[in-house]
Parts: structure tokens; C-alpha cells; sequence
């Protein structure tokens, strides 16, 4: 059986990033088949209100302009629709995710294509998948009150249908950078058993 990894990275910083180290060990250690790999640091475009009108007209109704306007959000759908498994390398700036990170999920939180409305509440529609998250920071611990990036990810990702979420934490870095690698270190090597 064929395995698809969508590899995410956020991080500002092209080199010396944490995350994006993280993210791709990670990838490496599941050696999935094929990679679609999405890198934010080309920012995506952010919802204005033509998006939501063209998001909001039903499909079969939408003008050319509106179809165009929706372009970028339908490819990052179908590649997640792709993916067995979401690798997200995020690191946490302020307190919560980048923003380019938060201009994805946007884009890809869409009600009738990655959730719908049922009488019991949301459902999201992208189940059977995995996803794993690479988090860092410099001083927030992650899953402490202060952190709204990882438990923010663990609740859209649930929200679209992805309930199977992992983190690998290297945080607090400016107190115990190696301790913390370390960790993060470990708990990529355990993802393979």
C-alpha cells in the first residue's frame, strides 16, 4: 500500500529553523512513498469578502471570477485530501501559530468540502488521516495555558476530520535548548513503532 505525506512548513525562517528540521526528520522517518510538500513561507492569500461570497454561492452557481478566487483553496484541499498523513512544522510566534499557517487553515476550513453541519454539530469530512506536529518556541511550554498553537491545531485539524494528532514538542528552547532536542529527538524515533 502506497503512503502520501503532506509535509507543512511555516516557519519564517528558511535556515536555522527548528521546525522545519523537525518536520523533515519527521517525514524521513515515516518514508511515505511520495511527498507533497507546502512551504508558507510564500505567503497565501487572505480572505477578503469576495472569497467568502464566492466560498458561500453553491458551486454549480459561481462565475468565472469566483472559480479563480477559490483556485488556490481547492489545490491545498485536494492536497490534503491526498495525503495518508499531515506533517506540520509550526513554530509558536506570540503565543499562537504563524500567520501563514492561520491563512492555510482559512483556506482549507471550508463548510461543505472539509466539514459540514449536522444536527449534532459540526462534522469534519477529511477522516482517516494522521497528523503530526512539530512544534518549537523559545519560552512557551507547549500544552501549558500560555500555549494556543498546539492545542488551536488539535482543534481545526479535529474540526475538518483529522482526530489522530501527535505532537514532538522542542520548546522552551531558550532554557534547556539540548534537553529539549533531545526530547523532540525521541519522540521521532518512536513514531516508527
Amino acid at each position: 500500500m502506497t503512503s502520501t505525506v503532506l509535509h507543512i512548513d511555516s516557519s519564517a525562517r528558511s535556515e536555522n529553523s527548528v521546525t522545519r528540521s523537525l518536520s523533515a526528520e519527521i517525514t524521513a522517518q515515516l518514508s511515505p512513498d511520495h511527498v507533497i510538500r507546502r512551504d508558507l513561507v510564500t505567503p497565501l492569500p487572505l480572505l477578503d469578502e469576495a472569497w467568502v461570497n464566492a466560498n458561500f454561492t453553491p458551486a454549480d452557481q459561481r462565475t468565472p471570477e469566483q472559480k479563480a478566487l477559490l483556485a488556490q483553496s481547492d489545490t491545498l484541499i485536494e492536497e490534503l485530501k491526498q495525503a495518508d498523513t499531515v506533517v506540520i512544522g509550526t513554530p509558536i510566534y506570540n503565543f499562537s501559530v504563524p500567520s501563514t499557517l492561520k491563512a492555510w487553515i482559512d483556506l482549507v476550513a471550508r463548510v461543505g468540502v472539509t466539514f459540514q453541519y449536522s444536527e449534532t454539530g459540526p462534522e469534519g469530512l477529511l477522516t482517516g488521516k494522521r497528523a503530526i506536529i512539530a512544534v518549537a518556541s523559545g519560552g512557551t511550554q507547549v500544552g501549558s495555558d500560555i500555549d494556543f498553537a498546539s492545542t488551536y491545531l488539535r482543534h481545526v485539524l479535529g474540526f475538518i476530520g483529522i482526530t489522530e494528532v501527535e505532537l514532538v514538542a522542542a520548546d522552551q528552547l531558550v532554557k534547556d535548548s539540548d534537553g529539549s532536542m533531545a526530547r523532540a529527538k525521541s519522540a521521532i524515533a518512536a513514531l516508527a513503532a
